[in-house]
């Protein structure tokens, strides 16, 4: 372990002090994305409730298997990202190379088969603003594929995110930067991970199966 690895920022009394910063600071985070994605499932939810038929038909045309599978993948992401700070706590690089390696495979998956399943709405011109075509479910259908495409695209750009920043934690902790004396980066970072897929959690059944 490098010297720096459990280095005190200047602006700080000690590393307990740090470490209950960088916490609250990403909670707080966490709170205003809760907001955010809070508001649009809010929208969806209104519209939903104004055009319930139209919208139950069309969360039919999504494909359920392909939903289901992506969320038994990011339950088993997040109890990776749990391995990877025990993994960081303990001081075991090897694993936390390993379970942060599984969890951003996991993650390449879950895009993956989002991306598939995009790319099959966009084949049956289901893509509101660039092909979309009115079927017997009416016009109204292209809202709902808006609020579809608005939310599992805003959910796809945290993953993404979230992706990056493990890129950065696999790079320090090859580096030995990581470990006992300097965990929070991979703590927090979890905690991200885990809202995010808590979001899914919600989107789910909302978009799939009500």
């Amino acid at each position: 372990m490098s010297s720096s690895a459990g280095a005190l920022a200047h602006h700080f009394a000690n590393i307990h002090q740090q470490r209950t910063a960088a916490r609250l600071g990403m909670w707080i985070f966490l709170l205003t994305e809760v907001m955010f994605f809070g508001g649009a499932i809010a929208t969806y939810c209104i519209y939903r409730t104004l055009h319930p038929y139209v919208f139950e038909a069309a969360g039919r045309e999504l494909s359920k298997p392909l939903g289901t599978l992506n969320t038994v993948v990011l339950i088993t992401s997040s109890l990776t990202m749990a391995l990877s700070v025990v993994a960081a706590h303990s001081g075991n690089r090897r694993r936390l190379l390993g379970w942060l390696a599984a969890t951003m495979g996991l993650g390449l998956v879950f895009l993956g088969v989002k991306a598939i399943e995009w790319y099959t709405e966009y084949a049956h011109h289901r893509v509101p603003g660039l092909n979309f075509t009115p079927d017997e479910l009416g016009p109204t259908a292209e809202l709902f594929f808006a609020c579809y495409f608005a939310l599992t695209s805003l959910h796809a750009l945290h993953m993404i995110i979230g992706l990056a920043v493990m890129g950065v934690l696999v790079r320090l902790a090859y580096q030995g930067r990581l470990g006992p004396e300097r965990f929070i980066p991979v703590e927090v970072t979890g905690l991200y991970w885990h809202f995010v897929d808590i979001v899914w959690i919600f989107l789910f059944p909302l978009l799939y199966l009500l």
